[in-house]
C-alpha cells in the first residue's frame, strides 16, 4: 500500500473514496460536517431518517455523492461521542478499512482519525491506520488452486489530519505501521503454511531469503551436527523422534557499532507439536502447526527492523524442530543434559517448548546482550488465564517489564504482567536430576517461566507467552501476527524514536 497524508478540509480533497466518522444521535465529525454542507445535508438527513445509526463499527457506502469531491463516501459509525475511546476508534478504523477494501476505489482518504490527537496522537493515528488496512487486506492463498477472492483495487490510502505538522507525523506513523505490518504478514504467512511445508529447513530458507533482501541482516543456520557439538541436549531431546532435521537459526541486524550490546529475541520454533510420547488428544491437533508462532514473530520482527533501518543491534535466535513420537523419541522419565550443563528429568514430552528455549537462552549469552526477550506459544495455562486477548509477560527486571507493557499498550498489542516467584520454581524439584520439566498443574504458565528463569541468571530477560494471542481458531482460523507490533514498538523506543 502507498500511504500519503493530507491536511485541511475534507471538502477540498479529491479522492476515490472519502471515509468519514459519524456519531450516534446524528452528530457529525468535522470532516463529515464539511462534506455534508457540500452535499446539501445528505449525511445529516440519512442520520435523521434512521438510515445510518452511527453505531460503533457500522458502515454505509454512498456512491457518487452529489457536489462532493469524492467518487464515493464511506460513513463509519463512531458510537456515542461522549464515550469515544481508543478501542472504539480502532474498531471503526478496522471496519472502515474492510468496507473500503470491497469497493472499486483505487485511492481513498480516511478522516477517521481527523481531530483525534488527544486519543491517539497523529503518529499513532498513522500507525493504526496502516495496521487496520493490513487486517482488512491480508489474505493467505498459498495452498489454494481453485477460484481466488477478487483482487483488492485500492492502491493508495491517505490519512486526513487537521494541520500540516499532524499530517507529517501521521505519514511517519503510517510508514512505521507499514514496516510493522509487512513483518506481521511474513509472520502470518509462515505460521499459516502447512506443517508438511513449513519445516525447520523451510524456516531456515526463509530467514536466509530475508537476509538476502536486506543489507543490514545476516543469517547463520546450524544443523544437527553443530547442535550436537554445542551440547544442546535439551534441544536435541525434542528433535529425537522426528525425521525432519533440527535447525538453529541466527539472524543478525547490524544497525549500530559492533561494540554496542545487542537485544536478543529468542523464538520458539516447533513446526509441529504432536506432544511426542505424551501424545496430545486429536481434537484441534492440526492447530499445532502454529506452535512455531514465536519463531515466526521473531522473523517478522527482524523484517520490520530491517525495513525501518533501526540504529541498534538486534539478534534473533530460533531453535526449530518437530516434536513427534517414534521408537527414538524421548520418553517420560528420561534425563537429559542441557547446554548449560544442568540435568533435566523429562516428566512430560509435551512440555517441549521450554526444552528448546532453555538451550537457545544459554546460546544467546555468547552475544553479550543488553536484553533478552523470548517469545513462545508455551502453555495452555496462559490461554486459560488470559484468553485470546492478552499476552502473558514475565520478567526478572521491573524496568523491562514496564517497557514491554507500555509498548504493547501503544501498539494495540497488549500484554499482562504475571508473577515470577521462587515458589513456582520449587515445584520443579526432581528426585533424580537437577530439576524436572514439569511442576504442578496449577500455575502452569508461571512454572514454565520459572523453568526458563533458571537459564537467565545474570541476564536482563523477559518471557512472552503468546499461546492465547498468536492465532485464532474456528472460522477465523489463522495466525494473528502478534506480538510483532509489541516487539517493534519496543525496539523503536530502544532506538530512540
Amino acid at each position: 500500500m502507498d500511504f500519503f497524508a493530507k491536511s485541511g478540509s475534507s471538502a477540498k480533497q479529491r479522492t476515490g473514496c472519502a471515509i468519514v466518522g459519524v456519531y450516534t444521535k446524528g452528530q457529525l465529525t468535522q470532516a463529515a460536517e464539511e462534506l455534508d454542507k457540500l452535499g446539501n445535508g445528505l449525511i445529516s438527513d440519512l442520520c435523521k431518517h434512521g438510515d445510518f445509526s452511527g453505531e460503533a463499527g457500522s458502515t454505509l457506502l454512498l456512491p457518487s455523492p452529489a457536489k462532493m469531491p469524492c467518487s464515493r463516501l464511506m460513513l463509519v459509525g463512531l458510537g456515542d461521542k461522549a464515550k469515544l475511546d481508543k478501542r472504539t476508534l480502532v474498531k471503526a478504523l478496522q471496519e472502515g478499512m474492510k468496507a473500503v477494501s470491497r469497493t472499486g476505489a483505487g485511492d481513498a482518504i480516511s478522516y477517521l482519525t481527523h481531530g483525534t490527537e488527544s486519543l491517539l496522537g497523529p503518529r499513532y493515528a498513522g500507525r493504526l491506520t496502516a495496521d487496520a488496512w493490513h487486517k482488512a487486506s491480508y489474505r493467505f492463498l498459498a495452498h489454494r488452486t481453485g477460484p481466488k477472492p477478487p483482487a483488492i483495487k485500492l492502491k493508495r490510502l491517505g490519512i486526513g489530519m487537521d494541520t500540516r505538522s499532524a499530517a507529517t507525523a501521521a505519514l511517519r506513523g503510517a510508514e512505521e505501521g507499514s514496516a510493522i505490518t509487512q513483518g506481521m504478514a511474513l509472520t502470518q504467512d509462515l505460521a499459516n503454511t502447512a506443517a508438511n511445508v513449513c519445516t525447520p529447513s523451510h524456516l531456515a530458507r526463509e530467514a536466509q531469503k530475508l537476509a538476502k533482501a536486506h543489507k543490514s541482516l545476516s543469517t547463520e543456520v546450524l544443523g544437527p551436527a553443530e547442535i550436537h557439538k554445542l551440547k544442546m541436549g535439551a534441544f536435541q531431546s525434542v528433535a529425537r523422534g522426528t525425521e525432519e532435521p533440527a535447525r538453529l537459526i541466527v539472524i543478525k541486524h547490524r544497525g549500530a557499532a559492533a561494540s554496542e550490546a545487542p537485544i536478543v529475541l529468542v523464538g520458539k520454533g516447533i513446526t509441529f507439536d504432536s506432544g511426542g510420547i505424551s501424545l496430545k488428544p486429536p481434537l484441534a491437533m492440526d492447530e499445532m502447526k502454529f506452535d512455531m508462532n514465536g519463531a515466526a514473530s521473531v522473523i517478522g520482527t527482524m523484517r520490520a527492523v530491517a525495513l525501518l533501518e533501526l540504529p541498534i543491534n538486534v539478534v534473533a535466535v530460533i531453535p526449530s524442530c518437530e516434536n513427534m513420537p517414534s521408537g527414538r523419541a524421548t520418553k517420560p522419565g528420561d534425563i537429559i543434559t542441557s547446554m548449560s550443563g544442568k540435568t533435566i528429568e523429562i516428566l512430560n514430552t509435551d512440555a517441549e517448548g521450554r526444552l528448546i528455549l532453555c538451550d537457545a537462552l544459554t546460546y544467546a549469552r555468547r552475544f553479550k546482550p543488553s536484553t533478552i526477550v523470548d517469545v513462545a506459544t508455551l502453555t495452555g495455562a496462559c490461554v486459560i488465564a488470559l484468553g485470546p486477548f492478552l499476552t502473558g509477560l514475565m520478567s526478572n527486571d521491573d524496568g523491562l517489564t514496564e517497557e514491554l507493557l507500555a509498548a504493547g499498550k501503544r501498539a494495540g498489542d497488549e500484554a499482562w504482567h504475571l508473577p515470577l516467584a521462587k515458589d513456582y520454581e520449587d515445584t520443579l524439584k526432581s528426585n533424580f536430576a537437577d530439576f524436572s520439566n514439569m511442576g504442578t498443574r496449577e500455575g502452569g504458565a508461571l512454572i514454565a517461566a520459572a523453568f526458563l528463569s533458571k537459564f537467565t541468571k545474570g541476564q536482563r530477560w523477559a518471557h512472552l507467552d503468546i499461546a492465547g494471542t498468536a492465532w485464532k481458531s474456528g472460522t477465523q482460523k489463522g495466525s494473528t501476527g502478534r506480538p510483532v507490533p509489541l516487539l517493534v514498538d519496543f525496539l523503536l523506543t530502544r532506538a530512540g524514536f
